[in-house]
C-alpha cells in the first residue's frame, strides 16, 4: 500500500556544530513564546468557542502554526 522511508527532504551535513544557534532555534520552537506553545493555545481555545465558525478558524490557525 505505502512504504515509509525515514529521510530528510533536504539532506544536511553539519561540519561544525554551533551550540548557541541551536539554543536559539530550540527556544523558538519549544519555549513559552515558541511556535508549539502558540499552536497549542489556539487549539485549546477552540473548545471554549460557542460560534462554530470561530472555532474552525482557531483550528485552522493552530494547525498552520
Amino acid at each position: 500500500m505505502w512504504e515509509y522511508e525515514k529521510r530528510l527532504q533536504y539532506p544536511i551535513n553539519i561540519k561544525t556544530p554551533d551550540a548557541r544557534a541551536a539554543k536559539v532555534i530550540i527556544s523558538q520552537y519549544g519555549g513559552p513564546d515558541g511556535e508549539i506553545g502558540a499552536s497549542l493555545r489556539y487549539l485549546s481555545q477552540r473548545y471554549a468557542m460557542k460560534n462554530k465558525n470561530v472555532a474552525g478558524l482557531l483550528t485552522d490557525i493552530g494547525i498552520e502554526d
